[in-house]
């Protein structure tokens, strides 16, 4: 930016540079100031600071008492600024009189816009603050940076306030000079505050909280006079001299009058005095001279105190305190037959203290009358405050008898249009012969557009609790103080407080009371039409002090008193919700509901009430360490504990849903006070749910926000107190225990090492850590000869790493002293002892160092002091240059690598040899580079010519950990068993995916959980392998459990039509798989180099068909299951069930047809119905399309082969496949071909490369008919020519359908097939209850929702009616939402680059209101999103796809077919969210004009030449939209 146009903007810069600390305070955290947007730009953009390298802005609501975040950082010897509105200084005066002395600046914008209420200013003039004013644009930041120097310079309090308005005619200027401000602050100075040591030369507050001068620091302003900021001005420019009769209300806060008087004793004492004195106006007359001169002979823009422009010779003036604008564009356009021609105009720039003597200086002798202008709304007295300091100086001065009369104006809202008519009045008045005081000139009402400009706002966010509180109480619900209730004659702003609530419940509580007086009489009564209402007026008048009995009653009394139709009922409904033991409750939140010093907290823990309140915090995670620890909420619930009467409970409803609702049940029943305090982290109101999803995983997985519940009477009933609900906490407290346990056992047994055990170990072990590796390995090599060389690496995936100790083997073989760490695990200040140092890193993200060398990197690239000049170094990077195609993107191809390279070579680092460059797209991957690199390293070293080298091994592959697993078993059952990680061993990992079951870690904790020394979060993903996705109401049931028992609570129904179970930590994994067998279900071969589970069509309108697909569909699955027993042996067997053995060794298994090495890669099967494609029967291994007989029963089968969807970004060599016909097949026979399809596979499948081990390249490498022919020459049979067939769509059909038996089936659209329960939609209380009464079955569907099947008619009614109670039956989402299908990705996917599956649905909502408006909200268009080009939610055959490429950034595919029947292509490659939607909204209005009638969007990009048609997957790359360029 090289100019400013707005004054918010210009001020937000000079605090940006001037200040530690700038607390933004805004209308909302998602509604800028006229301030925020400019801060958060320099933030953004890490714009250095002069005082700070990076300030610190925090953003603070109006409404949450702002300036009580200032104490804590002004105490800690931060120099803090606050941009504001005038809106809060009234609400923050207690603060105002403490801040004053300290060295803080306010800025404040005042308001309303183009109406500011001045008297906003006045009302806090007596403060202790020094008031500074601007008025221009230029003025405002000039001022803004003077008042940050007096700051400094003074010790004292700034306020510098303006109206935006003023200055929004005003020419941009210069953005300001970086030079100048470094002066004018006198950083020197600055930083002696920042740091708290207050030496001779400081400005320091005393223990009183007084600002205080010593002669030294006056010594150095005068000495500072002669300097300038341009060594060519002459040096003889002095400030202005001071007089020493001025004084101000700044002196001190307690002196009333505003006026001269005599000196004051500390302004009296001597300079020569060495007696720190108190701040007078005298020093702060002092230092604001001294700093307008300095800018003035940089600049030539000149400021006093008060200032006067006009004639020299005028003999009228207007003193204006308000908007100047109008004003003087008026009296510059005036005529000179204008009564206010040749007027001059006075504004006071020094506002506080007040100097009479130099306003009166200011003032031309030949002026006789001032009118005084004063933009004051609040008139607390008859007279103007600034009035009365003009009369005040002016009577006092030194010639009293002949100064000027001053005639007082009161200024209201004055339109543009107007203000010549009002300046014509002020005059008319002013040369009257006897003018009228306070004359009010325009509008004094505030016109209505610009009232309440800052309303409290619940934000959306908020409604996860809000709606729990609705679903869980329903009518009995009472909300004291929400946002929309009415109360007459009070401000929401105070009606929200939990405090006014508080009062309004006890207020309802005696109400309440006098209610049932009311209904006893009543039930006496004769006044009812009939005696009916007596009646239940009486039985709830019994049952009053039981409240699940009223309010059993209660909608049956209240349903009789609306038929009564008497006057005695309709007076009683009035209050009709006063039948119902209300659940009362009050809201905490920082939003809306601010509770000023958790005084409703306090109050209602006091009072011993029956009152539940609801406490969010909304501070996100990765901001606890800036947040203001006096606000920090999560300390109410041990306060609350404190107290010993109230039942307390810490909740997070994005962690846990079913926690938040016994903690909201528990506190309804708890007779008392109750304490909720719910975590809702969001940096903006509007974030989504997606950051706050991730905001709360940190923070509860981390142990910063802990779950639990409190009630202090559970003893009497014989339960414990205290329950801690967070899973991984508890575990963690488990082994704190018993390491405690253990280290108490040591204490007793050694007194005198008792004081050294009972130290927290966890103190710096991270560095202890780093330290022991580095030292274990100097030790280990002391011995050794040759030069020593520290291999650092960076790895993402494991190659970096690979080569790291590869290279490491290598080097010690040659002699050299190698030593080979993570660039994280070394500890960065011994680099510069290193003698040889490599450096190996990957590219991670867009072009990002990878994680575990992050902190490295974090470390040197902004260090200047490190010196490496005595290091060797060198880099070998990989990377992929096409990964990025468009040529302004290419700086990310290897950038981590060469970052390294030029930041060691900065430092002084010497290059042993050119940085290496690796690259995926050389004919050996990035083995091309690394080969030419490693023989210069060694020829650096000295040892490039050794002799008797041993051969190296070769690389263990997944071959080899196949074959050396005994069919499967490897090590797992001793890692299982090992509780000193939550991993299992590498090799294991590979093992553990043939018995349905894969290790991962929880992404969104891994940066936090590396900064705290602690191993990744690893957890579990157990798939099930579920024939045809057919599941019974007891085995929903049992897997809804095992999900909530094991998993975290959701369970995932994935595109392969079975469970998938996420989060299951390792001590439970066994647990669950036993949980499944119980199930009669099973995970074996759900995964890995075997067979996979067999997916069907659920054919919901064809029952009889349907079971005839399915039993071939569990024939398949049963005739191709692996043998192995080593299943039953790790994961059934009890502990005690010992493995048979013969002569020492375990019983060998027998694979008859995978044999010990299986396959070569997975293999999937799937059935598809015609004329449904649901299966997506084109896109795997073998696909099978059944053909029904002319008796609509299944005849056999159409055989494809050769499907797959994995491939790898910009690796042509992999594309993904569609099948291709092999013919058709027999029912009976279908078995036994497709066991001979996958031992062909099996026995020529790639096994080298696993990236080229799919069927799909098998078949193109052999070609078809030479597949075809190896097939056949397995069977005793021929395929038979395909049966005719088609297919409409591959999408789900929605709602209600009935079969040919008369049975009912119902699909229920299950978002990415995510069940779980939320505050919106209990969607999985929903299934787990319907699943309890259901007699049919669940159908799980490939597009991952779920089909309600065989559903009699006599059930209907009741399935429909639970369907409705949990929200289960709605299906009306745009057609879009119903065609879109994801991946799970992050946070649990190890191989995601980007978001999916929590990504999508907000993806999708941003268009369906293009789709709306366009007139296709019911249109389907299939659309897909995966987190990696794996393919898991098949993308490639999707009409729109997105395949994630790095964080935020993906490539964009168009031209599926919608049949599920053709490839799409890459249309944009690495775009992001802006880019996807400028994208697709323009193409979803070409496609509503220009498409034909039943054209798909898929058919139609093909059509309008948008996209090519990809005719088969080697043609996957040809013609794409985007071609990737080559330049490197």
């Amino acid at each position: 930016m090289s100019t400013i146009s707005f004054a918010g903007d210009a001020v937000a810069r000079i605090a940006y540079l001037s200040s530690d600390i700038i607390l933004s305070v805004q209308p909302a955290l998602n509604i800028d100031s006229d301030f925020s947007r400019q801060l958060h730009l320099l933030a953004t953009r890490k714009t250095p600071g002069i005082i700070s390298r990076e300030p610190n802005i925090q953003a603070v609501r109006h409404n949450v008492d702002p300036l009580l975040s200032a104490f804590q950082p002004l105490l800690s010897g931060k120099l803090v600024s606050v941009t504001t509105s005038s809106s809060i200084l009234l609400q923050s005066i207690p603060h105002l009189y403490k801040l004053a002395h300290h060295p803080i600046v306010i800025h404040v914008s005042l308001h309303p816009f183009r109406q500011p209420d001045y008297s906003e200013i006045t009302s806090i003039r007596q403060s202790g603050f020094i008031f500074l004013q601007s008025e221009t644009l230029q003025e405002a930041q000039d001022i803004a940076l003077s008042a940050h120097a007096l700051a400094i310079q003074s010790g004292k309090g700034v306020i510098h306030f303006f109206d935006p308005a003023n200055s929004l005619d005003d020419d941009p200027i210069k953005i300001e000079d970086r030079e100048l401000a470094r002066g004018l602050l006198n950083t020197d100075a600055a930083r002696r505050e920042h740091s708290g040591i207050f030496g001779d030369y400081s400005l320091y507050v005393d223990d009183d909280g007084q600002s205080i001068v010593t002669k030294s620091n006056l010594s150095f302003v005068e000495n500072q006079k002669t300097r300038t900021l341009d060594s060519e001005v002459s040096s003889n420019a002095q400030p202005p001299k001071v007089s020493k009769g001025e004084e101000s209300s700044v002196g001190s806060s307690a002196r009333e009058s505003s006026a001269d008087s005599r000196p004051t004793v500390s302004s009296a004492t001597s300079l020569d005095s060495i007696t720190p004195r108190l701040v007078t106006s005298e020093d702060v007359l002092e230092y604001i001279s001294h700093i307008w001169s300095q800018l003035s002979i940089a600049t030539g823009r000149k400021y006093e105190a008060f200032e006067y422009s006009g004639p020299p010779n005028a003999e009228y003036a207007l003193f204006v305190f308000g908007s100047t604008g109008l004003f003087v564009d008026e009296i510059l356009a005036a005529n000179p037959s204008d009564e206010f021609a040749e007027c001059g105009i006075i504004t006071a720039r020094l506002y506080r203290p007040w100097l009479g003597s130099r306003l009166l200086e200011s003032v031309p002798p030949t002026v006789k009358k001032i009118a005084v202008l004063e933009h004051i709304r609040r008139k607390t007295t008859k007279w103007g405050p600034v009035l009365l300091d003009i009369l005040t100086s002016l009577k006092t001065g030194p010639s009293s008898s002949e100064s000027p009369k001053i005639v007082g104006h009161q200024l209201g809202y004055i339109e543009t249009a107007t203000a010549r008519q009002a300046l014509r009045g002020i005059f008319q008045n002013l040369k009257s012969e006897t003018p009228i005081q306070n004359l009010e000139v325009g509008n004094h009402e505030r016109p209505q557009h610009l009232q309440n400009q800052n309303n409290l706002i619940q934000p959306k966010v908020e409604n996860a609790y809000m709606k729990m509180l609705d679903q869980v109480f329903g009518p009995r619900l009472y909300l004291a103080n929400r946002l929309e209730a009415a109360h007459a004659g009070v401000l929401p702003s105070i009606a929200t407080t939990p405090e006014y609530g508080f009062g309004s419940i006890l207020a309802r509580i005696d109400h309440r009371k006098r209610f049932i007086e009311e209904v006893q009489e009543a039930a006496k009564s004769q006044d009812f039409t009939t005696s009916v209402s007596q009646k239940w007026l009486s039985k709830w008048v019994l049952s009053v002090n039981d409240p699940s009995k009223v309010n059993e009653l209660a909608e049956e009394v209240i349903s009789r008193l609306a038929t009564d139709g008497s006057r005695l009922s309709s007076q009683l409904l009035s209050s009709k919700a006063l039948f119902f033991q209300e659940s009362q409750w009050l809201i905490g939140s920082d939003a809306w509901a601010y509770d000023l010093g958790n005084s409703g907290v306090h109050h209602v823990i006091a009072s011993g009430a029956n009152v539940n309140m609801l406490i969010i915090d909304s501070q996100p995670w990765s901001q606890r360490a800036a947040a203001d620890a006096t606000r920090r909420k999560k300390d109410i619930g041990l306060y609350s504990m404190n107290f010993g009467n109230a039942y307390v409970a810490s909740v997070a409803v994005y962690s846990s849903y079913t926690q938040v609702l016994e903690a909201m049940i528990e506190a309804d029943q708890f007779d008392g006070p109750s304490v909720v305090v719910a975590y809702l982290p969001y940096n903006k109101e509007n974030d989504s749910p997606l950051t706050v999803l991730q905001e709360t995983k940190r923070a509860v997985d981390l142990g910063y926000w802990p779950l639990y519940r409190w009630n202090p009477y559970n003893d009497d009933k014989g339960k414990p107190n205290f329950s801690l609900d967070s899973e991984r906490i508890k575990h963690e407290l488990e082994e704190f225990l018993r390491r405690d346990n253990h280290l108490t056992q040591l204490m007793n047994r050694h007194p005198k090492f008792s004081a050294n055990l009972s130290e927290s170990y966890g103190t710096e072990v991270r560095a202890l850590q780093k330290r022991k590796a580095k030292d274990a390995y100097s030790k280990m090599l002391e011995s050794l000869y040759g030069a020593p060389v520290t291999i650092l690496f960076a790895s993402d995936n494991g190659n970096a790493e690979s080569l790291a100790k590869r290279l490491g083997n290598r080097g010690r073989v040659r002699g050299l002293k190698t030593m080979v760490m993570s660039m994280d695990d070394f500890p960065v200040e011994d680099l510069g002892v290193e003698e040889n140092v490599v450096l190996i890193t990957s590219t991670a993200g867009q072009g990002e160092i990878p994680q575990n060398g992050r902190a490295f990197w974090d470390a040197i690239k902004d260090n200047t002091e490190l010196d490496l000049s005595q290091v060797n170094f060198t880099v070998f990077a990989l990377g992929d240059s096409h990964y990025w195609p468009r040529k302004e993107d290419k700086i990310y191809y290897n950038k981590p690598g060469k970052d390294l390279d030029a930041k060691m070579a900065f430092l002084g680092g010497k290059r042993l040899t050119d940085i290496g460059l690796g690259d995926d797209q050389d004919p050996d991957n990035y083995y091309t580079g690394y080969n030419e690199w490693e023989p210069r390293l060694w020829q650096a070293l000295g040892v490039a010519n050794i002799e008797g080298l041993p051969e190296e091994p070769p690389p263990v592959t997944n071959e080899d950990i196949k074959i050396q697993s005994n069919f499967l078993r490897g090590t797992i059952a001793e890692g299982l068993a090992d509780t000193t990680t939550g991993a299992i061993a590498a090799a294991d990992q590979q093992l553990t995916k043939f018995h349905g079951t894969y290790m991962q870690d929880d992404r969104d904790l891994r940066d936090e959980r590396k900064a705290q020394g602690l191993e990744p979060a690893y957890i579990f993903m157990i798939r099930c392998r579920l024939n045809g996705g057919v599941a019974t109401p007891a085995q929903w049931l049992q897997m809804d459990s095992i999900s909530s028992s094991f998993g975290n609570g959701t369970m995932k129904m994935t595109t392969r039509q079975t469970f998938q179970f996420h989060g299951v930590v390792k001590t439970k994994l066994k647990p669950a798989m036993r949980g499944i067998n119980k199930a009669l279900m099973t995970t074996i071969a759900a995964c890995g180099d075997v067979n996979r589970n067999i997916m069907c069509s659920p054919l919901p309108t064809n029952s009889a068909f349907h079971r005839d697909v399915h039993e071939v569909s569990a024939r398949i699955s049963d005739h191709l299951l692996p043998s192995t027993t080593a299943y039953h042996e790790i994961w059934l067997k009890d502990d005690d069930d010992k493995q048979i053995k013969v002569a020492g060794n375990a019983v060998v298994d027998y694979e008859p047809l995978y044999g010990p090495t299986y396959l070569p890669r997975k293999f999937k099967i799937t059935i598809a119905v015609p004329p449904h494609n649901d299966t997506d029967v084109y896109a795997h291994d073998i696909g099978l399309i059944a053909i029904k007989n002319k008796n609509e029963r299944l005849e056999g089968f159409n055989v494809l082969v050769g499907g797959g969807m994995g491939v790898t970004h910009n690796n042509k060599k992999t594309y993904p496949r569609t099948g291709s016909m092999m013919g058709y097949v027999a029912a009976d026979k279908i078995h036994i071909a497709c066991e001979k399809i996958m031992l062909v596979q099996r026995d020529h499948g790639d096994r080298k490369n696993r990236k080229h081990a799919r069927l799909k390249y098998t078949i193109d490498d052999m070609g078809l008919d030479v597949f075809k022919g190896k097939v056949e020459d397995l069977l005793d049979f021929k395929f038979e020519d395909q049966y005719p067939f088609y297919f409409k769509s591959n999408i789900d059909t929605f709602g209600w359908q009935k079969d040919e038996l008369g049975l009912n089936h119902f699909t229920f659209f299950i978002e990415n097939g995510r069940v779980e329960d939320s505050a919106t939609y209990p969607m999985k209380t929903g299934l787990r209850e319907i699943a309890k009464v259901h007699k049919g079955d669940f159908r799980l569907t490939p597009n991952q929702h779920l089909c309600l099947s065989g559903v009699p008619d006599d059930d209907l009614d009741r399935i429909k009616g639970m369907m409705k109670q949990y929200r289960l039956d709605n299906v009306q989402f745009s057609g879009l939402r119903l065609s879109s299908s994801a991946c799970v990705a992050f946070p649990t996917c190890g191989l995601a680059m980007a978001e999916s599956e929590r990504y999508l649905p907000e993806l999708i909502t941003k268009l369906e209101g293009c789709l709306e408006e366009h007139g296709l909200s019911h249109a389907s268009i299939v659309m897909r999103m995966t987190g990696c080009p794996n393919g898991c939610a098949r993308p490639w055959l999707a009409e729109i796809a997105f395949v994630g490429k790095a964080y935020k950034a993906y490539n964009m595919y168009l031209g599926g077919g919608y049949h599920g029947q053709r490839l799409n292509k890459l249309y944009r490659s690495s775009i992001g969210e802006e880019e996807i939607l400028d994208i697709l909204k323009p193409m979803i209005k070409r496609y509503a004009l220009e498409r034909k009638e039943g054209e798909h969007f898929g058919d139609w990009t093909i059509r309008s030449g948008i996209i090519h048609q990809t005719t088969e997957g080697k043609a996957f790359h040809e013609n794409v939209a985007e071609e990737e360029s080559d330049e490197g």
